[in-house]
């Protein structure tokens, strides 16, 4: 329904990350907001499930990292996350695995540069320097860079970013960047793991990005009791609050257009009308469901964009406790040139993968049975990729083996209670993900900012997109950040004459 005061009905499509995000914003600002999603709850790839025999399994994130985006979510509606979870800070944050033995970031900072010093000297004082950067670009980057709408470069045209330009390294590659600090290689690897969730080599990923380092090792890496969905149903509670509606199992089948406006749409066959819409859902699928004259984006242009990885995920149940195995171990034996190569270049299954294993249950005793361990193991991969259940499973043999070897536990697949696969398909047909991706565009240089797919449809003057295949980019904070992007931006056009924010 249409109505003439400032007061508007907002559709958003999609209850991921983002969504919840957005919905919790554009409500608080006074609007009608509702709220269409395909699958049966909240969360998006945040999403959580339990197995009849006592497990429950978190789908998606499980780095609880740059602890201070979420709690600024949480303070602009009078509240914090200790009102709706309780956090534990981890010790070891994680450990990597090496051919040549392991290493465990301990959660204390002077600890990290005792163990920087004891594996290269000199190498405490110089992660000093680097953290002292990394602070810098991370006040910055993400108080001022991240938060902005993007549709010009103007907009960073700020005294302060001006200023910040060169310390901010835009033009430097993470690798190098590194090495100008670290050369052994242990310490390069642990420097460059968390660029790996931007979706791109070390190679082509702007030294700016050395804030996620500080954004997780110095900030530390939290868990929430009972799991990262946690953090859904909280922002889920937070915009039912400010009143917005949800509505589940209902999937938006088509935009209608009319006077360069959607006027409505359709969801489980019926035609709903609305003054603006959100999108939240995967932006290419977004595309699909208006005429092609109205898209931003042309098939040919996501065809030649650089994605994030898929990945292979496995949920498990292990009827016993494993020894040696930390909450958070990622298993880098193999080389990580190789690996990435694989993904960007050749695009095939990887010949020896790198892998990523959480074990909440180490930290949670009631997502798992009693004297049982629940294990999330996943495997970064090409998107686009086959991935038929033969294929799956003869990489779940490998992963389990090397799990074996480290933690001296054997025959783990007999001891398995519970077991789930999901991979690229997976990712298409529960989140229309375009091409089965997992984590959105990579944030390499000629995809960062303006140079993002843009948050607000050029032809249609109250269609807007949020997520991360826009800005900021991929993760669950710059994924927050991105739904108070657009829910303000959407309060902005129907308080303004829309000329005047072009």
């Amino acid at each position: 329904m249409q109505r003439s005061d400032s007061r508007k009905s907002i559709a958003i499509i999609g209850a991921g990350i983002s969504g919840l995000s957005a919905a919790a914003y554009a409500a608080r600002d006074g609007h009608t907001v509702y709220v269409f999603e395909k699958n049966q709850t909240p969360g998006g790839r945040a999403r959580q499930f339990s197995t009849n025999n006592g497990y429950t399994f978190d789908m998606g994130p499980s780095w609880y990292w740059m602890p201070d985006v979420i709690e600024q979510f949480f303070a602009d509606f009078n509240c914090s996350p200790a009102d709706y979870y309780h956090l534990v800070s981890l010790n070891p944050q994680f450990e990597m695995v090496f051919a040549d033995g392991s290493v465990s970031i301990p959660e204390n900072y002077l600890e990290m540069k005792a163990l920087f010093e004891a594996l290269e000297e000199g190498a405490g004082y110089r992660l000093d320097a680097f953290m002292k950067s990394a602070q810098y670009k991370y006040e910055v980057g993400m108080m001022d860079f991240v938060t902005k709408p993007c549709y010009s470069w103007l907009e960073f045209a700020s005294l302060k970013i001006l200023k910040s330009a060169f310390e901010l390294d835009l033009l430097t590659n993470y690798r190098s960047y590194v090495r100008r600090y670290f050369k052994h290689p242990k310490l390069t690897a642990l420097m460059e793991f968390p660029v790996i969730f931007l979706g791109a080599s070390p190679k082509n990923i702007p030294a700016l990005y050395s804030l996620m380092n500080y954004g997780g090792y110095a900030l530390g890496t939290w868990y929430p009791m009972g799991g990262f969905y946690e953090l859904v149903k909280a922002m889920h509670h937070i915009a039912e609050k400010q009143g917005a509606q949800f509505y589940f199992n209902s999937p938006v089948e088509k935009l209608n257009i009319k006077d360069e406006k959607v006027y409505s749409m359709e969801v489980n066959g019926k035609e709903l009308f609305f003054d603006m819409v959100i999108s939240s859902s995967d932006y290419h699928h977004s595309e699909t469901l208006i005429p092609e004259r109205y898209r931003n984006y042309s098939e040919k242009y996501w065809s030649g964009k650089t994605f994030a990885p898929s990945c292979l995920i496995y949920y498990l149940g292990i009827k016993e406790k494993i020894q040696n195995l930390k909450h958070h171990t990622l298993f880098f034996e193999p080389d990580l040139d190789q690996h990435v190569d694989e993904i960007y270049k050749t695009k095939r299954w990887p010949k020896e993968p790198l892998f990523y294993v959480c074990c909440p249950s180490k930290t949670d005793p009631k997502v798992a049975p009693r004297s049982h361990e629940n294990l999330f193991l996943l495997m970064p991969l090409p998107i686009g990729i086959d991935d038929d259940e033969v294929t799956r499973e003869n990489y779940l043999s490998q992963m389990l083996t090397r799990i074996e070897k480290k933690t001296g536990t054997r025959d783990l697949a007999e001891k398995i209670d519970f077991k789930k696969s999901y991979c690229v398909s997976n990712f298409i047909e529960d989140y229309n993900a375009y091409k089965g991706n997992a984590y959105g565009l990579a944030n390499t240089l000629n995809q960062t900012a303006v140079l993002k797919p843009t948050i607000r449809n050029k032809h249609l003057k109250n269609l807007f997109y949020t997520g991360q295949l826009t800005v900021p980019g991929p993760g669950v904070p710059p994924a927050i950040i991105s739904g108070k992007i657009v829910a303000n931006e959407v309060n902005k056009l129907i308080h303004l004459p829309y000329e005047k924010i072009i």
